[in-house]
């Protein structure tokens, strides 16, 4: 897209680009000049996870053990899953 037809429909250039996810390369005189994308792509939510992940507790490997049982309890317990698209 042209910067004049960027700047002529700004508004819903910037509707597209937050509520579709659109990403849209900006030129002048056919050369590009700009990207403009959706601000949440520019951020790494596996890189926010990561250092999210090393600050939170981590369980023992006893607690880990005893965990591991209790779900495979649980699985004996309630059985196998039904499909809910059945």
């Amino acid at each position: 897209m042209t910067v004049t037809e960027a700047a002529r429909n700004f508004s819903d250039l910037v509707n597209r680009v937050y509520y579709r996810g659109e990403s849209t390369v900006l030129t002048r005189n056919g050369i590009p000049v700009a990207y403009l994308s959706p601000a949440a792509a520019a951020i790494s939510p596996a890189g926010e996870l990561a250092r999210a992940w090393t600050g939170l507790p981590h369980l023992d490997p006893d607690d880990a053990a005893r965990f591991a049982e209790e779900l495979e309890q649980a699985r004996r317990t309630l059985g196998p899953v039904k499909d809910p698209w059945e």
